[in-house]
């Protein structure tokens, strides 16, 4: 690994620092951009096994208890802010504006390479949440078909509420809409398709003002969402074409969901008990479509972020984590001869 110094400052999480990824002149034209590597303590050289943690929408990383967790069974801890997302974002831009899944290559690229120098080799598990979820696959499919998966230490996936398909009516998916969409992304790929929730919906679930029991920067991840705009729907569109014509990932995934879907802005206490953003049943039916070892567990009551559930499904949510990442730790030591 060739040594790098880095410029490590205090993150807002205490305990916790951030290194800021200069990734040039934004190609949809909202100034330059950067992406934000957060790590967990100080550089573990030599250690073993390490995490790259990536959010959805409308989201960024601020959930400890999950990188503690992560921590005690031996990984060092890093998670990565995309650029124009929640420590990223500029003034001026658009959150989570981009027309094209593949820009983030190069800032995931730029993580697994800090995270390789600063433990000198460390096996990698990549985690990515929904639309992260997504993200990951699509470049870890890229990451395969370029021979560099090995090279670049990742060893593992685990997806949480990944998103496979878009929800709502069967007419959302159709190629007819699809094709209108596409055409809206040419003519003002930023035109707001959907907008933010008034009531709140599933974010007035999480956080502790509301009705949830976690503490987050709702600049960052406001409670009823970003804004929904044309250009970056379209992306994910032709991201979800991409993952239902099949990828291999090329390394063995854990995939996580609830056991069920709830209507999001109905009953409250239904909200809490169930997946309010994306159709289970989508990411059921398109899981075949990760490629290499999956294993797939549904957790029953559940919530879009299963490690944001109410106390028992995130109990178990954390207890099926575990028993994959025994079996994962035991079949990287066996593959480096530990």
């Amino acid at each position: 690994m060739t040594s790098r110094v880095l410029d490590w400052e205090a993150d807002v999480l205490p305990d916790y620092q951030r290194h800021t990824l200069a990734l040039g002149r934004d190609p949809d034209g909202e100034g330059d951009l950067v992406a934000t590597v957060v790590r967990r303590g100080r550089p573990q050289p030599g250690a073993p096994h390490a995490v790259l943690l990536v959010h959805g929408f409308t989201d960024y990383f601020f959930h400890t208890e999950l990188a503690d967790h992560l921590a005690a069974r031996g990984f060092a801890f890093y998670a990565l802010d995309l650029h124009k997302c929640g420590r990223s974002r500029r003034d001026g831009q658009t959150p989570h504006f981009t027309t094209d899944l593949a820009r983030y290559d190069r800032e995931l690229e730029a993580a697994l390479g800090i995270i390789g120098d600063e433990t000198n080799g460390a096996a990698v598990l990549v985690v990515g949440h929904s639309a992260g979820g997504l993200v990951v696959s699509l470049w870890l499919d890229r990451l395969r078909r370029r021979g560099m998966t090995a090279r670049l230490g990742v060893t593992g996936l685990v997806l949480n509420s990944p998103w496979f398909d878009l929800q709502g009516p069967a007419v959302l998916r159709s190629a007819a809409t699809s094709a209108a969409l596409g055409a809206v992304s040419r003519i003002d790929k930023r035109r707001i398709v959907r907008s933010p929730n008034p009531g709140g919906g599933y974010g007035a679930t999480l956080h502790r003002d509301y009705a949830g029991e976690f503490d987050y920067n709702l600049d960052w991840k406001p409670v009823g969402g970003f804004p929904v705009t044309a250009g970056w729907i379209h992306a994910i569109r032709r991201g979800h074409a991409r993952l239902h014509r099949g990828l291999d990932v090329g390394v063995p995934n854990l995939i996580l969901r609830s056991d069920h879907s709830v209507r999001e802005a109905t009953d409250p206490a239904a909200m809490q008990r169930g997946d309010a953003v994306l159709d289970v049943a989508h990411i059921a039916r398109w899981a075949g479509c990760v490629g290499n070892r999956s294993t797939i567990v549904p957790i029953t009551d559940a919530k879009h972020d299963v490690f944001l559930s109410l106390a028992e499904p995130r109990r178990a949510a954390y207890g099926e984590l575990d028993r994959w990442l025994d079996w994962y730790l035991s079949e990287n030591a066996t593959r480096r001869g530990d």
